[in-house]
C-alpha cells in the first residue's frame, strides 16, 4: 500500500462499478477512507466509500497465512475432475489468470450475469448487428429510443454523460435531441436540459414491450397491425415512433440487458435489431446495449481473445468447447455435474457464490456474504482501488486503466490465481 497516512486527491478516475466506466471522477483519500469528491453517482459512492473490515484468508472458517489458503485452493482443483470458474468479476489480468487456471485443470468458466446477456450473444451470432458506441450517441444520436430498460437506474450516468452532454463533437450543427422511453414506470429524471428535446413516452407493462417493439417494426415494414393499440399504447403513437425513426439523421435504440423485463428478451432484441436494419436501408441507424457490470463484458472479451468463443466455455475435453447451454454455472450446479466450484468477485460484496453443497474456493472483497462457509476464502483487492488494471467498457471498443488508489494491500485475482496455478 501507498503511505495511508497522506492525505491525496486523484483526478480523472475511472469507476469499475458500472459498465460505463465513467472516467471523470475525483477521489480523495484519507488514511484508507476514500471520498468521492466530484462526478461519482450512488453506485460510485457505495463502491469507493465502502469500509473494509479485517479479514484474513481462511479454509473452513479458520485464519489462515495466505500462502496456506493458496496451497488448499490448489489441492482441491488439483483434485477435481469438474471445476466450476463462476462469477468472473474481475479485470483483463484476472479473468487471464481464470483462462489460464481453467484451461490447465480442464474446467467450465461462466459469468455471472451470463444469463442476462445471452439474448444478445444469440442475435449477435445468428443474425448480426449494426451498433453503435457511447462517444457514437453522444455526438451524433439526434433520436434516443430507450426500449424496455431502466437505463438510470442501472447505469445511473447515462443521460448525464451520452444523451444530455454539455458539449458534442458537432457543436454547429447539434440540436437538441429526442428522447423516447418505451415500458411503463421507467425513470425519466435524467432525460432533462438544453440538450433535450421532446420526450415521448409509450407507456406499457413491461413484459408487454416486446408486443409494442414487434408492431413497430410491422408498421415500419408498411405491414398492417389489427385494433388500434397494442398492450396499450395507440397504434397512432406507434405509427409517430416510426416516421421519427424514419426521418431521423441518426437514431439510436438503447437497451439495457439486465433490463429487459419482456416476456421473450430474445426477440425484443431480435426486432430492435431488425429495426435498426431496415433504418439502415435509407439513412444511418444503430443499437446500443449496456451492461458490462461486474466485469461483464471484460469476461466476454478477454474469453473470446483466448478460446475464441464469449462466456461458459468448458476445457473438459481439452479443447474450448463453447455450449451456452450446458456450460451454465447454475445449470451443472443443478445437475450435480460438478465436485468443485472456484467463485470470483471483486467488485462489491452482493454478488456472492451461489448456495450449493460443494466445497466453494471463493476470491472475494473482504465483507462479502455467503449463504455457506467456503472451503478457501481469500479476500482479493479491488480493480481500480487495490491495485491498478483493465476493464473493457459496455460498448467494447475501448480498453480503460484502472488506478492503484493504494486503500488496502489486498492482493489482485490475477496474482492469486497465477500462485494457485503455480502450486498445482
Amino acid at each position: 500500500m501507498s503511505d495511508v497516512g497522506a492525505a491525496v486527491e486523484f483526478d480523472h478516475v475511472p469507476c469499475p462499478f458500472c459498465g460505463l466506466l465513467c472516467d471523470d471522477l475525483k477521489i480523495s483519500r484519507a488514511g484508507a477512507a476514500l471520498k468521492v469528491v466530484k462526478n461519482g453517482c450512488g453506485k460510485a459512492v457505495a463502491g469507493f466509500e465502502r469500509a473494509l473490515p479485517a479479514v484474513s484468508p481462511q479454509i473452513d472458517g479458520r485464519d489462515v497465512p495466505l500462502n496456506d489458503a493458496i496451497g488448499e485452493a490448489a489441492r482441491l482443483i488439483r483434485k477435481s475432475s469438474a471445476p466450476l470458474y463462476g462469477g468472473l468479476a474481475t479485470d483483463v489480468g484476472g479473468m487471464r489468470a481464470v483462462m489460464s487456471l481453467a484451461d490447465r485443470s480442464r474446467g467450465v468458466v461462466d459469468h455471472a450475469l451470463s444469463e442476462a446477456a445471452s439474448s444478445n450473444l444469440k442475435i449477435l451470432q445468428s443474425t448480426g448487428w449494426i451498433m453503435s458506441t457511447l462517444t457514437e450517441t453522444r455526438n451524433r444520436a439526434d433520436v434516443v429510443v430507450i426500449v424496455g430498460s431502466d437505463i438510470h437506474k442501472l447505469h445511473p450516468r447515462f443521460f448525464e454523460r451520452i444523451v444530455c452532454a454539455e458539449t458534442t463533437l458537432f457543436e454547429d450543427s447539434f440540436k437538441p435531441r429526442s428522447v423516447v422511453f418505451i415500458g411503463d414506470g421507467l425513470d425519466q429524471s435524467g432525460a432533462t436540459g438544453p440538450r433535450v428535446g421532446n420526450v415521448v413516452t409509450l407507456p406499457c407493462a413491461m413484459d408487454r414491450v416486446d408486443e409494442v417493439v414487434a408492431a413497430l417494426l410491422s408498421r415500419m415494414r408498411g405491414h398492417p397491425v389489427s385494433g388500434d393499440n397494442v398492450a396499450g399504447v395507440a397504434l397512432a403513437a406507434i405509427d409517430q415512433l416510426a416516421s421519427t425513426l424514419s426521418e431521423a439523421q441518426y437514431p439510436v435504440l438503447v437497451w439495457a440487458p439486465a433490463g429487459l423485463e419482456t416476456n421473450n428478451p430474445d426477440l425484443t432484441v431480435h426486432a430492435v435489431c431488425d429495426i435498426v436494419r431496415l433504418l439502415n436501408k435509407t439513412t444511418r441507424a444503430a443499437g446500443l446495449t449496456l451492461g458490462g457490470d461486474e466485469g461483464g463484458q471484460t469476461a466476454t472479451s478477454v474469453c473470446g481473445w483466448q478460446s475464441g468463443y464469449p462466456a461458459r466455455v468448458s476445457y473438459a475435453s481439452g479443447a474450448p468447447d463453447y455450449d451456452p447451454e450446458n456450460n451454465s454455472v447454475p445449470r451443472k450446479l443443478a445437475a450435480n455435474e460438478s465436485d468443485l466450484l472456484v467463485w470470483i468477485a471483486s467488485y462489491t460484496p452482493d454478488l456472492g457464490p451461489p448456495e450449493t453443497s460443494l466445497p466453494t474456493v471463493l476470491l472475494g472483497p473482504p465483507g462479502m456474504s455467503t449463504a455457506g462457509k467456503p472451503a478457501v476464502f481469500i479476500p482479493v483487492g479491488t480493480p481500480g482501488i487495490d491495485h491498478s488494471g483493465q476493464l473493457i467498457r459496455c460498448d467494447s471498443v475501448v480498453s480503460l486503466p484502472l488506478r492503484n488508489l493504494g486503500r488496502s494491500d489486498n492482493p489482485s485475482v490475477a496474482s492469486v490465481l497465477a500462485a494457485i496455478e503455480a502450486a498445482l
